[in-house]
């Protein structure tokens, strides 16, 4: 069986970062991911994917992500329910990432703050060539 995704799109808002009971960081958040065609008017839409990221990465992603930047995710899709407070099941589904690789720093955060020092982590500068 395989259950793997890979997405690149741009945060809609701010992250969000909480911890369990047991202290392991948590975030959420959801990417904007372009279609590849236009609709009748001539736009392009959107598909808005909500994304789980945990432990260090989530702390990372909470930290250095804000809304519109560019991001790369991979990981796998998971579905879940849960009956809402007036009886009714609602469905769930998310993607939990294995790797959040930011695509973009923005001139603000490439100035104010410092590269983390995450395993595992390579920020692409915007201006590089992208292999693809």
């Amino acid at each position: 069986m395989l259950n793997k995704v890979v997405l690149i799109g741009r945060l809609t808002k701010a992250p969000e970062l909480r911890y369990t009971s047991g202290g392991i960081a948590v975030t959420r958040f959801t990417l904007a991911v372009n279609r590849n065609y236009t609709n009748q008017q001539g736009e392009r839409e959107a598909d808005f994917i909500p994304v789980v990221v945990w432990r260090a990465q989530a702390e990372t992603s909470a930290k250095y992500l804000g809304k519109g930047r560019l991001v790369a995710v991979s990981g796998r899709i998971q579905t879940g329910s849960y009956e809402s407070s007036e009886g009714q099941r609602k469905y769930t589904t998310d993607v939990v990432a294995d790797d959040v690789r930011f695509l973009d720093w923005g001139k603000d955060k490439r100035e104010e703050q410092e590269q983390p020092e995450t395993p595992g982590f390579t920020p692409i500068d915007s201006d590089e060539k992208l292999p693809f």
